[in-house]
């Protein structure tokens, strides 16, 4: 029997490239297999081939509407608002949907793990996995059509990730046990309430934080001491709270003040004081200085459905899906009219002044592991 008909005859019964290549590596067939699989290929590995920059919009649409499905990563419903663009994305194009939520290295990891078999289509990454999946060869480049209004540090050259919205370092204080909520990190340190930063050697959020805080105490992402002194003096003192800030944990009035994204802190706050009329949290930006970063959506090269994920990311960077992302409290990265209701759910526009700096992320993603194994070596031992 010839090769092709092998070939042929084990994809008609669903056995996957990985899986047929390990089949003939013993029997040293591999490579002849190769060609014959290239010459009867199924379309799952042509997506990276396919330039999505030169096709007119009206045939992408088509394609993705002939696809019929998107799968996303790391972007379930209740995160910045998703289900909102999902529910618009599948009513005005009739694609359906379905995420697996996972944190952006196990994005990554899928995406790579998987290869040419991949089943995932988009994944919602931290800005600073944006360059490591290009790096990585993970993506498939897409600029959308409002690539000249996305800013410069919040996309690559070519459309491997691009930012759709951002946030910025904020304090949640539970107004029922700190009178005086802070304003700055050094309110932070002359308290006498516990502070929770999260898992510095695991949360973006915890990591961003400790670089607000060196900025607002004499450093800068050159100079980390100022974080380093700031955590290890809450450690010593009894008052880092170093685990999740949860809703539930924030609801049950566990947590004192919480440092966390802005819309992390402003979306718990709401939700609340839904469920409890009588709860108070004031929610600020610090003033002494904070950072700003954002999440990128990041296409697998191999996605099955690659024409869908680059319609939903050009649908996320319209106006439609802005305002889909305002409304679950991010800030967008284009600069769009937000309807009234929309508009007062955020902070008042002079709580960002010129203190929020925006982050390098390739200088950033260094000095990070730096903190990392600081704060190992340091903080925990002070903890125990």
């Amino acid at each position: 029997m010839d090769t092709e008909k092998i070939v042929r005859m084990a994809m008609e019964r669903g056995v996957s490239r990985r899986q047929f290549f390990n089949m003939l590596a013993g029997a040293g067939m591999a490579v002849v297999a190769a060609g014959a699989l290239t010459g009867c290929d199924d379309g799952s590995g042509d997506a990276a081939a396919v330039d999505y920059n030169e096709m007119p919009l009206e045939d992408l649409i088509a394609q993705a509407q002939e696809e019929g499905e998107i799968q996303s990563v790391g972007m379930p419903d209740t995160w910045a608002n998703w289900v909102e663009t999902w529910e618009d994305i599948e009513a005005e194009y009739g694609i359906a949907h379905a995420d697996q939520d996972m944190s952006s290295s196990e994005e990554l990891a899928m995406f790579r793990e998987e290869g040419t078999d991949g089943t995932k289509d988009i994944g919602d990454v931290g800005q600073s996995w944006g360059p490591t999946a290009e790096e990585q060869e993970l993506t498939l480049k897409y600029k959308t059509s409002y690539w000249d209004e996305i800013p410069d540090w919040a996309k690559d050259d070519d459309g491997d990730w691009i930012v759709g919205y951002y946030g910025t370092i904020s304090f949640m204080s539970n107004d029922a046990t700190v009178s005086n909520p802070p304003t700055s990190f050094q309110d932070l340190l002359d308290g006498d309430y516990t502070v929770c930063v999260g898992d510095v050697t695991a949360a973006a959020v915890a990591q961003y934080a400790s670089l607000a805080a060196a900025y607002a105490l004499g450093g800068d992402i050159d100079n980390m001491q100022p974080a380093y002194d700031f955590l290890l003096e809450l450690a010593e003192a009894g008052r880092l709270d170093v685990a999740d800030a949860s809703l539930a944990r924030l609801e049950s009035g566990e947590i004192d003040v919480c440092i966390n994204w802005d819309y992390n802190s402003l979306n718990y706050r709401d939700q609340i004081q839904t469920n409890n009329p009588n709860a108070s949290f004031t929610v600020s930006i610090p003033q002494d200085a904070s950072v700003q970063s954002g999440y990128c959506t990041v296409i697998n090269k191999y996605a099955p459905h690659p024409a869908a994920a680059c319609l939903a990311r050009e649908f996320i960077l319209s106006d439609e899906g802005q305002i889909n992302l305002a409304r679950g409290y991010a800030t967008p990265i284009r600069d769009v009219d937000l309807p009234d209701d929309v508009a007062a759910m955020r902070l008042p526009d002079e709580q960002y002044g010129d203190q929020v700096q925006t982050v390098d992320e390739s200088v950033w993603s260094g000095v990070c592991q730096d903190l990392i194994t600081w704060y190992q070596e340091n903080v925990i031992p002070a903890l125990s």
